[in-house]
């Protein structure tokens, strides 16, 4: 899980007939190739005039631009970004007519006008949209970028780094007086997120230089980040007194306020409700769930679709109990499989390398065979990663970080091994495939290589396309003659089961009132799913509505558009083409996807 904004490709460019004289190029060629040239430079300079409003986006970017500073978390901020790109769509609408463009160009030029609207309604929902959630804050991202992203090759680097751990003291206030507005408004997050956030924020003021405990996580990337440079003793000592003195200070300081604003938040949020209890929350809910799903479903059409596909993957998941010879209901069978011993790690620090080694393997051995699914594939390198314990109580049970677009910085598949009695070893292969490959890693890494595509298109995130591809991903390593053991298919079922339920779970919560009680229990009953896990993502569910409906949702399609192309091309029909269909072209709408695929079926008739 991670967060981008953006859109896509094109199709195929149309063929302009042949003049029966020769004589130079057709007019409207030349034109709309003039024409695709200035928009690709509109759209070039549109994308870092927004990148630019945020420090930490051209971190992550791999530039070093405003490389000592931290951005605005206040509305006004967001709503600074919402005017420059309001701005920059009247004047592409102006400057430029869709008309004389090329089909590819056009998408871009439609898309780009997606993305604004898209601003507009996350601006309209701004109060809705809880700043504190079961993932923490704003606020919690900042140490992991500083230990992730900001690279220290230079004194400077690391005189920028010091900055940013002042400018902590602004940017926790800034949080701060937010969370303090939406206490006093009555916007308040379901009271369960403080016992896993304020826990987190007190991690931030454990360890050295704070205590005389372990180095903090800040602290000692820092001082391997000087140790690394080539400078003189004299200036790695001042640099390291200054970080010392940054950390007892402003960052500090900064994080005393943050958990100041969290316990008077905490006194008045008493209730476990889903968002139909804020002011206008089924229309909000409405608008998160089309924004996740880029679909017009309803959210009790989208709770019956989980509803039949979690029946349906039962009676497969019965099938593999038969397989095994298990004498008990598929209940008990589910139960067995949680509590056998030999389907957990050891939960010591041994368990969790194995873990990591094991993900690291099923991942090698995927990338031996995946030429045989796969025409293309990313050349961004991929690491396998523990959460940092800073962060375990907050973080997801698995998620993928992007690398750099330059692959400066590799993708991260990151695991929360926080307890290892909590981690099923039959469902690594699947949490291995989604996240890394052929999942997240095939998919995104792959978008920032099209150096074809607009910048803000490269980055793009649209849910149903993101996530949907990653568990279709999930089921490519059985085609690929993975999951011979029929307990690590019974794991991939479990997570597939999973994913529906969520569909159930998200609109029961947020639609159908559900409590939390009830959504945990369906969960217990139909899933494979750790107690811990039930637990965070119950919690999950509830402060990140809509979310969760996109990763079956978009499995769903990518798999109907599949057999369609199966269908219509019989023989024909090739898997590393149709792969290349759903990638090249960045993430999707899934009606943009469907349409690109139709073309690839046309093209390939």
């Amino acid at each position: 899980m991670f967060r981008t904004v953006c859109s896509v490709l094109a199709l195929s460019v149309a063929t302009l007939a042949a003049p029966a004289v020769a004589q130079p190029a057709p007019a409207p060629a030349a034109q709309a190739q003039s024409e695709d040239a200035r928009l690709a430079a509109f759209f070039q300079a549109s994308f870092l005039e927004a990148a630019r409003l945020s420090p930490e986006t051209l971190t992550q970017l791999g530039m070093k631009e405003r490389y000592g500073e931290l951005g605005d978390y206040t509305e006004a901020g967001q709503k600074k970004a919402l005017a420059v790109a309001e701005a920059q769509l009247a004047r592409m609408k102006r400057e430029f007519d869709r008309a004389k463009l090329s089909p590819a160009s056009q998408l871009s030029y439609d898309l780009f006008e997606r993305n604004v609207a898209t601003q507009r309604m996350f601006a309209k929902w701004y109060w809705q949209n809880y700043a504190v959630s079961s993932n923490g804050s704003a606020l919690d991202g900042l140490p992991v970028m500083l230990v992730n992203t900001h690279r220290v090759d230079s004194v400077a680097d690391a005189e920028a780094y010091v900055a940013r751990l002042k400018a902590i003291e602004r940017v926790a206030g800034e949080v701060s007086d937010d969370i303090d507005q939406r206490t006093a408004k009555g916007f308040l997050p379901p009271a369960f997120v403080f016992g896993r956030v304020i826990p987190d924020a007190q991690n931030q003021l454990k360890g050295a230089p704070f205590d005389a405990g372990p180095d903090h996580a800040l602290w000692a990337d820092f001082k391997s980040k000087v140790a690394a440079l080539k400078a003189d003793e004299a200036a790695k000592a001042r640099l390291l007194a200054e970080g010392e003195a940054a950390l007892k200070g402003q960052w500090k300081r900064g994080y005393e306020r943050y958990l100041v604003a969290l316990a008077a938040m905490q006194k008045k949020a008493t209730s476990v409700n889903g968002v139909w209890a804020l002011p206008q929350g089924e229309a909000f809910y409405a608008d998160q769930v089309a924004f996740f799903t880029t679909t017009n479903l309803t959210p009790d059409q989208i709770h019956q679709t989980g509803l039949a596909e979690v029946a349906r993957i039962r009676a497969e998941m019965d099938l593999i109990r038969q397989k095994v010879g298990f004498k008990g209901t598929l209940d008990e069978f589910f139960t067995f499989v949680k509590t056998d011993p030999k389907t957990h790690y050891p939960n010591t620090a041994e368990g969790k390398q194995q873990y990591l080694a094991d993900a690291k393997k099923i991942i090698a051995d995927y990338m031996a065979v995946a030429d045989r699914q796969f025409s293309t594939l990313p050349k961004q390198a991929l690491e396998v990663r523990a959460v940092e314990p800073f962060r375990e109580k907050t973080a997801s049970t698995a998620f993928y970080n992007p690398g750099t677009p330059d692959g400066s910085r590799p993708g991260i598949f990151y695991v929360n091994l926080a307890d290892m009695t909590q981690v099923q070893k039959v469902q690594l292969p699947a949490i291995a495939y989604h996240e890394g490959a052929p999942g997240h890693h095939f998919q995104i890494a792959r978008s920032q290589e099209q150096t074809d595509l607009p910048m803000f298109r490269r980055l793009a995130y649209y849910g149903a396309y993101t996530e949907g591809w990653g568990l279709y991903a999930e089921k490519l390593g059985k085609e690929a003659g993975f999951y011979q053991d029929p307990y690590d298919d019974f794991g991939r079922l479990s997570l597939e089961i999973w994913r529906a339920a969520r569909l159930v779970l998200d609109t029961g919560i947020h639609a159908k009132r559900w409590n939390r009680d009830q959504a945990i229990a369906y969960m217990t009953a139909n899933t494979l799913s750790s107690d811990l896990d039930i637990a965070r993502e119950i919690d999950r569910y509830f402060t990140s509505p809509g979310q969760a409906t996109s990763y079956k949702v978009g499995q769903l399609r990518i798999s109907e558009l599949r057999a369609k192309a199966e269908k219509a091309l019989g023989p024909k029909f090739d898997v590393k083409a149709f792969h290349e269909a759903i990638l090249a072209a960045g993430a999707l709408p899934l009606d943009v996807l469907e349409t690109r695929v139709d073309a690839y079926i046309a093209g390939a008739r």
